[in-house]
């Protein structure tokens, strides 16, 4: 097994609760088949009192050990020398002990349990090989054993071993390596929704760069160009600098219109721009938009939706672990209503555009406050609906939230 993650952030994704539950399955599954296996043995009056002791330490230490191993492997630590020296050691007693007395059904329990703990440490190939191995060594010194001490039935001691081996083996290496492929698949995820947030930016930046661009080279150029007809041809440099003023003015009403999200956004492309972007985050979208009803609302209020979409889903990819959302445009008395429902919210208080919406669970603003200066927050969007008759609000129910949207038609 490779080491990939150094550490693992839940962040609401489940990841927490299913290394706990993997942990407790393999340790417990340790505990359980060395307690109840030897604890019968140690506890039988017919066997020396000081080895029953000592054998029931071993085992105790080796339960304790590999419980501990387990779980510094599921974090993707390093394994400890001294965990590792007292594990060896233990297995060992706990294994001799028994062997020695002729207990073939027993002593290859703690050897097969350690052994296959310890082989999550390395790579796949090194972890089959070296089970492997063990398949064929523990039968041999069971088989070695049987024939010194005159065991009549030494096939028993020789397949107890090699069932040890298989049962314990394989279920080790299986559920982390499942555990490790969950976390894979979040680190994926969660690379997926910060690449879908760095494409935004730079289709921002690119639009920025359009108007600014253009815009600010030409005024470079008349600057330059009233500056030498200043003094020769003064009403000529007067004229260049109204222009001047006139692309400066353009430059600035384009730029805000950028930013508030007017230039080029539309709410059907916003809708299917927040689709594309949640389903490459993993996200399970559901679409449902009434085209002609979108179609007959005029510009202002499809363009207010269209930021709605667009903030809700930069939320939700920031702030939220959803797996699934959907969007829903629906005919209204006042006009259309925009649903947007994830189940990705944290505990938090419903909203109606007075509220932060961060408490909500699942969305804020974009600066993470939920009252951006620039009018693209949740709080702004609603002050801005509100003007124009619309309404914004949120609620946030166990682990779903829900932002909706009215406006007039």
């Amino acid at each position: 097994m490779s080491t990939a993650r150094a550490v693992v952030d839940d962040g609401g994704s489940g990841l927490v609760s299913f290394r706990r539950t993997t942990w407790w399955v393999l340790a417990g599954t340790v505990a359980c088949v060395l307690g109840f296996s030897v604890g019968d043995w140690v506890l039988d009056p017919d066997i020396q009192a000081g080895l029953r002791a000592l054998t029931g330490l071993a085992t105790a230490t080796t339960i304790v050990s590999c419980g501990v191993l387990l779980a510094r492997r599921i974090r993707d630590e390093t394994p400890s020398a001294i965990w590792l020296v007292t594990a060896g050691c233990a297995t060992a007693v706990a294994a001799a002990v028994p062997l020695a007395l002729g207990e073939f059904g027993i002593w290859p329990i703690a050897p097969a349990a350690t052994i296959s703990v310890l082989v999550t440490f390395l790579t796949a190939r090194r972890a089959w090989f070296t089970l492997g191995a063990a398949l064929l060594v523990l039968p041999t010194i069971g088989l070695v054993a049987a024939l010194a001490m005159g065991e009549p039935n030494v096939a028993h001691a020789a397949w107890m071993p090699a069932l040890m081996v298989l049962a314990f083996g394989p279920a080790m290496v299986g559920m982390l390596h499942a555990w490790q492929v969950a976390a894979r698949l979040d680190d994926a995820r969660r690379l997926a929704g910060q690449l879908a947030v760095a494409d935004e930016r730079l289709r921002f930046a690119a639009d920025l760069h359009d108007i600014q661009g253009h815009h600010l080279q030409v005024i470079a150029l008349k600057s330059e160009l009233a500056a030498r007809l200043a003094e020769a041809d003064p009403a000529r440099a007067a004229e260049q600098m109204r222009e001047v003023q006139r692309l400066a003015g353009d430059a600035l009403r384009e730029t805000r219109a950028l930013v508030q999200g007017y230039r080029r956004t539309t709410l059907d492309a916003e809708i299917a721009n927040a689709s594309k972007v949640l389903t490459a985050a993993g996200v399970a979208v559901r679409a449902d938009v009434d085209a002609d009803l979108a179609a007959s609302l005029p510009q202002g209020p499809r363009s207010l939706l269209g930021l709605v979409v667009r903030e809700a889903t930069t939320n939700l990819l920031r702030h939220s672990r959803a797996t699934r959302a959907a969007f829903v445009l629906t005919p209204d008395d006042a006009g259309a209503r925009l649903v947007i429902d994830n189940d990705g919210a944290r505990p938090g208080t419903a909203g109606d555009g007075s509220a932060d919406p961060a408490d909500a669970g699942g969305t804020s603003g974009t600066d993470g406050s939920g009252t951006a200066g620039d009018g693209t927050g949740l709080v702004s969007l609603a002050e801005r609906l509100d003007a124009v008759g619309g309404r914004l609000s949120w609620v946030g129910d166990g682990d779903r939230f829900v932002v909706t949207a009215t406006v007039a038609g």
